[in-house]
């Protein structure tokens, strides 16, 4: 039976046409796709018996996404090591990519959760994107999950020159100015909470010679660090008013310890080089 087909015998044509909008091909099994697009926070509101979400789909969309995506960069980069192509791999498959995917795809208005998870859980997107991959592998195979992102995602949403530019670790740029500068950066962890039946949640801060620079909330304490991190940068590129003020506690930090310093060297006044009366010296000894 032809793609064409299986839509034609398709109960949901509206969402099976929506889904070739996105991939490219039309579905066979259209259920499996709403299940990939579910997210767990609506069980809250069904019997037992009917709970259902889109976790599985997404550990083996994950998978996939990662061999697919290591296999174009081994031929796209031939002269590369091992170290560049992981990095590479690494931007492309983050959270904060596969998010911008399901937003630029137009599969983020497909996934179906609460409103508060919809508000506050910065993964819902990426996750569903995974498991969107997963329901493709089952659904059509592996070569059409490549098909996928070869023919829909590549060169559109995903380029790969750009992405070979970025330098996203923003708690190590900060650092490294940090060390080079010799101002003081300090990460604080603010807040850690579960919300409702989400994933637990994490607030960090950054303090650049004790003036608070910025804060960020994420899903893990390293997601919360490196947005922290990121606008703290922001205001160092764009020298702030509150990098103005960082400026000003170094120096007075800087002039207290030249201060000091300048005491400790300071030569010894009389009164200290002379011996207390108090104490008695002994007498030289007999010669005999």
């Amino acid at each position: 039976m032809t793609d064409y087909l299986y839509y034609l015998v398709c109960r949901d044509k509206a969402f099976a046409r929506q889904l070739r909008r996105i991939m490219g091909f039309y579905p066979r099994k259209v259920e499996i796709y709403r299940e990939a697009l579910m997210h767990r926070s609506l069980n809250h509101y069904r019997p037992q018996e009917q709970k259902k979400d889109n976790e599985r789909l997404e550990y083996l969309g994950d998978a996939v996404i990662e061999t697919i995506v290591s296999d174009i960069l081994y031929h796209h980069f031939p002269k590369k090591k091992e170290g560049f192509l992981t990095s590479m791999r690494s931007k492309i498959v983050q959270r904060s990519s596969l998010n911008r995917l399901a937003k630029e795809t137009g599969l983020v208005e497909l996934v179906q959760s609460t409103h508060i998870n919809r508000t506050h859980n910065s993964f819902i997107s990426g996750n569903a994107f995974e498991a969107f991959v997963g329901a493709i592998y089952l659904d059509r195979g592996f070569d059409h999950c490549y098909r996928f992102f070869e023919e829909r995602l590549m060169g559109k949403h995903i380029n790969l020159a750009k992405v070979a530019q970025e330098d996203d670790n923003h708690k190590s740029k900060l650092i490294e100015w940090s060390q080079k500068t010799q101002y003081k950066v300090d990460f604080e962890l603010v807040d850690e909470k579960t919300v409702g039946t989400n994933s637990p949640t994490f607030r960090s801060r950054v303090r650049v010679e004790g003036v608070e620079f910025g804060t960020g909330f994420g899903y893990s304490k390293k997601e919360s660090q490196q947005l922290a991190a990121k606008e703290a940068l922001r205001h160092i590129r764009k020298k702030s008013e509150l990098y103005k003020s960082a400026v000003a506690q170094y120096e007075a930090r800087m002039a207290e310890a030249a201060s000091a310093a300048a005491e400790d060297d300071s030569p010894r006044t009389q009164s200290e080089e002379k011996p207390d009366e108090n104490v008695l010296i002994a007498p030289n000894p007999v010669q005999e």
